[in-house]
C-alpha cells in the first residue's frame, strides 16, 4: 500500500525542522514513481507520468545521484537544505515555463550545499 503525498509531506515537514548537516535518504523507483525515503519512511513522491518523471529527474539532480533504474535505489546522505531543495522541486509543475528560473536556482543552490558539505569533510 502505498503512502500519499499529503501524508508524506507531514513527515517531511516533521525532518526538515531541525537543520541537520546529514541525513541519509533513499530515492526509491518503482512502477509508481520516485518516492524519496528517510527511516523508510516517504518524504515526497513524484508519480510515473510526464510531469513526475520530469520531477523526478530534477530531484536526483538536487540530490547529487542518478535517477535509479526502474525498480532500483539509491541512498545518499544530504544536509537538510539540499533536502528541502528535492522536496520543494518535488511539488512544482515543471509544465511552467515561468517555474524553470527558480528550478534552476534551487538546483544550483543544492549543488553549492552539496560542495560545501563535502569541502567540510576533507
Amino acid at each position: 500500500m502505498s503512502i500519499s503525498r499529503v501524508k508524506a509531506w507531514e513527515y517531511a515537514e516533521q525532518v526538515l525542522s531541525r537543520p541537520n548537516r546529514r541525513l541519509e535518504v533513499t530515492a526509491r523507483r518503482g512502477r509508481g514513481g520516485l518516492t524519496l525515503l528517510h527511516r523508510g519512511r516517504a518524504l515526497t513522491r513524484c508519480y510515473d507520468t510526464g510531469v513526475g518523471r520530469t520531477q523526478a529527474e530534477l530531484v536526483a539532480r538536487a540530490l547529487g545521484v542518478e535517477l535509479p533504474a526502474m525498480g532500483n535505489a539509491v541512498t545518499v546522505g544530504v544536509s537538510s537544505g539540499v533536502l528541502y531543495r528535492a522536496v520543494s522541486i518535488s511539488s512544482m509543475d515543471p509544465r511552467r515555463e515561468d517555474i524553470w528560473p527558480l528550478f534552476r536556482r534551487l538546483l544550483e543552490e543544492a549543488e553549492a550545499m552539496r560542495a560545501g558539505v563535502s569541502e567540510m569533510e576533507d
